[in-house]
């Protein structure tokens, strides 16, 4: 590999990770508007998210530059490959963080809707995997990956108890059916959350070892 090439895939690394981290303040801001009723919070993601648009592009381009200047092979072509899938899961993520900031906003009021009980562990999983889905791609660690593959069935079960909770909820106490239904929509967001995580680990494995392990229904 020569200097320039390695010079240029540690900067697309830095400028993903950077990236990672703004989508990841976005997903833990919106839910903590969620649950505290903070509209500023709330403001404050769907305010940042141009932001992170315009990084995602900027990233795609530095992308395709590697690509037509370095026309790299075998393991450093798939790790661009790899930084060009992830950059478009993140870009996902920050849309999703908006959509569950936007319905935050709604429920600021005197009288506030219960937190579903699953809802913290449920995000503090996600962003979990999130974060250890980039440390396995910065370390190139199939064994990490393969662990946040793991951790998206917790995530999933969360959401089927929220979902439960809510009906409930609905049925007793017909008058918050409106709040209800939003946080039944931030649960969703969540995991769809998770599973862009789950794809940025399986993209790590493709990374290191070549292999294509979507839709395998496998972690070993």
């Amino acid at each position: 590999m020569s200097n320039h090439l390695k010079h240029d895939l540690e900067r697309l690394e830095r400028h993903l990770l950077d990236l990672g981290a703004r989508v990841e303040d976005a997903v833990r801001k919106s839910i903590a508007a969620l649950e505290s009723r903070r509209a500023d919070l709330a403001l404050e993601v769907m305010g940042g998210d141009p932001g992170i648009d315009q990084a995602e592009v900027e990233l795609e381009e530095n992308c395709l530059k590697v690509l037509a200047l370095h026309q790299p092979v075998a393991t450093d072509l798939r790790f661009v490959a790899v930084c060009l899938k992830i950059n478009n899961d993140l870009e996902r993520i920050g849309d999703l963080a908006v959509n569950i900031a936007e319905r935050s906003a709604s429920l600021e009021r005197e009288l506030p809707f219960p937190v579903p009980n699953g809802l913290r562990p449920m995000t503090e999983i996600t962003i979990g995997m999130l974060r250890e889905s980039l440390d396995a791609f910065v370390r190139a660690d199939t064994s990490l990956a393969r662990r946040v593959l793991m951790e998206d069935n917790k995530v999933d079960d969360h959401n089927r108890q929220i979902i439960i909770e809510m009906a409930e909820r609905m049925k007793t106490h017909q008058d918050q059916v409106d709040d209800a239904l939003l946080f039944l929509s931030a649960s969703k967001n969540l995991e769809r959350i998770a599973d862009h995580a789950t794809n940025i680990a399986e993209d790590v494995v493709y990374m290191v070892e070549g292999d294509i392990i979507r839709h395998q229904g496998t972690t070993s």
